[in-house]
C-alpha cells in the first residue's frame, strides 16, 4: 500500500479516517545527527551527575523544600531570597526568545529534555529491540506471535525501568542522593509522599515516552505555537529549497534536484514533509537535512537541498541576523543578566527579621509599659555561626531590655527565634519610638543586618491603658 503523503491540511500523525498514526522514524547518520547525540549525551550526564557533585557541602543543585533552602552551584537561597528566581526565570525566557528569533525551534530539536529522553533514550532502546523504522512498522502490523509478544514485554519492561530511574533521579534533586538512598532502605509507608510522587512520575514518563510521544510536542507544548510570534523571515530554520528542488521527480526525469525519495519524511520524528514548508510540528532536529544530504551525495548532486536557512535565504535573498527583533531581545537579555548579577550580590548569608508577638501591641501593669517582639535569625552559611543581638538607636530614657543579652549559636543552615521584651515606666512614655535591633555575625564581623522595631504605648493625651495578659508576658 502506498504510504500516505503528509499535507498541510491535517496533522501528520492522523490518518485520513481520523485514527492515530504512530510515527516510526528511520535512523539517520550525518554531522547534525552526530552532534545531536553528543550534546544529548552531555545533557544526560549532567542531569544524572548534578545531585552527586558537592559544592560547599551540598549537591550542585538541591531544592531542599523541607528545609526551605535552595542550592544552585554554591549559591544558597532561603525562602526570603526566592525573589532572585524572578530574574533567573525571566532571563532564561528571554534567552529562549533571543535564540528562537535567530534559529527557530533549535531548542526543541537539540536541548529540550523531552526530545533528549524520547529520541536518545527511549527510541534508541526501541531500535535495538524492534529494529529500524521499516521493521517497526512491519512488527506493528504483524499478528501477535510469540516473538512479537516477547519483544513487546522486553521493550516495555525496559521503558518502565528507565522511567523509574529518571523519576528517582528527579526526586534526588529535592531530597539529595543520600536522602533518596535512605528512603529506599525503608518501606514505602515510611515515606508515602515521596513514594507516591515517584510512582506518579514513573507512570507519567512511561505513558509519555511509550505511547503519547510526539503528540506532546504537537498538541500540548505551547512553545511551538509561540514560534510564529518569535520568528520572522530572517530567522534561520530548516527549509526546503523549492527553487532548486522543483519540479520533483525521479532522477533524470525532471530538471528539479528533488528525486521524491521521501527519505526526509521517513526520518522525521513528527512525520511531516519539510517540502511543504515550515510547520508547527517541525522541532528543528535536522534529521531531514542529514537524510537529504546523504541522498544527494548518492545521486551525485550538491548538498543543501534541505538545509538551515531563512525564508529569505531560501528564496535567494540575504539573511539579516541583526535586526530590530534580535536587538530588542538582546537588550532585554543584557538587562536581565545585569539585574540577576546585582540581585545575587544582595543575598546575605545572614537573614534576620523582627515581628511583634501575637497579642496586644503593648501591655500595661503596675505602672510599667511593655512591648514584646520575636526576633528570627537564619544562618544561611554551611558552617556554624555565632550571632550577637544589640539594640541601637535613640532609645527612650528608662527603657530596659530583657532577652537580648545572650548570643545565638546556630548550626549550618540553622535558624532560631528569640523573644525580646522592652519595658519602661508608663509615666515616661511620650509617644511611639522607633529603634533598631542589630544582628552581627561574631565570626565574620562584616556580616551585619539591622531591623526596625517600634515601641508603642497608650496615647499620652488619654492615658488609655491596655490590660496586661500574663500569658503573653515573655521573659
Amino acid at each position: 500500500m502506498k504510504p500516505e503523503t503528509p499535507t498541510l491540511e491535517s496533522l501528520s500523525t492522523i490518518h485520513s479516517d481520523g485514527s492515530r498514526k504512530f510515527v516510526h522514524p528511520a535512523d539517520v547518520k550525518g554531522p547534525f545527527s552526530k552532534w545531536r547525540r553528543i550534546s544529548s549525551l552531555i545533557f544526560l550526564v549532567v542531569y544524572i551527575a548534578l545531585p552527586w557533585i558537592p559544592i560547599n557541602g551540598f549537591p550542585a543543585v538541591f531544592l531542599d523544600v523541607q528545609e526551605r533552602r535552595f542550592h544552585f552551584f554554591g549559591l544558597t537561597l532561603a525562602t526570603q531570597d526566592l525573589w532572585v528566581g524572578f530574574f533567573l526565570i525571566t532571563g532564561l525566557a528571554f534567552t529562549l526568545f533571543f535564540v528562537t528569533s535567530l534559529f527557530g525551534r533549535i531548542w526543541c530539536g537539540w536541548t529540550c529534555p523531552y526530545t533528549v529522553f524520547l529520541e536518545h533514550v527511549y527510541r534508541r532502546i526501541e531500535r535495538m529491540i524492534d529494529g529500524d523504522g521499516a521493521a517497526r512498522r512491519r512488527l506493528e502490523d504483524a499478528p501477535w506471535t510469540s516473538e512479537k509478544i516477547a519483544k513487546r514485554v522486553l521493550k516495555h519492561s525496559i521503558f518502565l525501568l528507565v522511567s523509574a530511574l529518571i523519576a528517582h533521579i528527579f526526586i534526588s534533586y529535592f531530597v539529595s542522593i543520600k536522602g533518596l538512598y535512605s528512603m529506599m532502605q525503608h518501606s514505602p509507608e515510611s515515606h508515602m509522599m515521596a513514594f507516591g510522587i515517584m510512582l506518579f512520575l514513573t507512570g507519567a514518563l512511561y505513558f509519555s515516552f511509550s505511547w503519547f510521544r510526539e503528540q506532546f510536542c504537537i498538541i500540548l507544548c505551547p512553545y511551538g505555537r509561540l514560534q510564529s510570534a518569535l520568528t520572522d523571515d530572517n530567522s534561520v530554520v530548516i527549509g526546503y529549497d523549492k527553487i532548486r528542488g522543483e519540479p520533483r521527480g525521479k532522477a533524470g526525469s525532471t530538471p528539479g534536484a528533488c528525486i521524491d525519495c521521501r527519505r526526509c519524511v521517513q526520518v522525521c520524528p513528527t512525520g511531516i514533509d519539510i517540502r511543504n514548508g515550515l510547520q508547527l510540528e517541525c522541532i528543528g532536529c535536522a534529521a531531514c537535512v542529514d537524510a537529504c544530504d546523504d541522498i544527494m551525495t548518492k545521486v551525485g548532486r550538491p548538498k543543501g537541498l534541505v538545509r538551515y536557512d531563512s525564508h529569505i535565504g531560501l528564496n535567494g535573498g540575504k539573511t539579516r541576523l541583526i535586526r530590530p527583533r534580535t536587538i530588542f531581545y538582546s537588550c532585554i537579555l543584557i538587562v536581565g543578566i545585569i539585574a540577576f548579577g546585582v540581585a545575587t550580590t544582595r543575598i546575605s548569608p545572614l537573614r534576620a527579621s523582627v515581628v511583634r508577638m501575637v497579642g496586644a501591641p503593648y501591655y500595661v501593669g503596675n505602672g510599667v509599659l511593655r512591648n514584646q517582639f520575636l526576633v528570627r535569625v537564619i544562618n544561611k552559611r554551611n558552617a556554624s555561626s555565632t550571632y550577637r543581638l544589640e539594640l541601637i538607636g535613640d532609645m527612650p530614657p528608662g527603657i530596659s531590655i530583657t532577652g537580648n543579652a545572650q548570643t545565638l549559636q546556630l548550626p549550618p543552615m540553622g535558624e532560631e527565634q528569640k523573644s525580646i521584651v522592652l519595658s519602661m515606666p508608663e509615666a515616661s512614655y511620650t509617644g511611639p519610638k522607633k529603634m533598631q535591633i542589630k544582628v552581627t555575625d561574631v565570626d565574620r564581623g562584616d556580616i551585619v543586618t539591622t531591623r526596625v522595631m517600634e515601641f508603642l504605648g497608650p496615647d499620652p493625651r488619654t492615658q488609655s491603658n491596655a490590660p496586661l495578659d500574663p500569658k503573653n508576658f515573655v521573659q
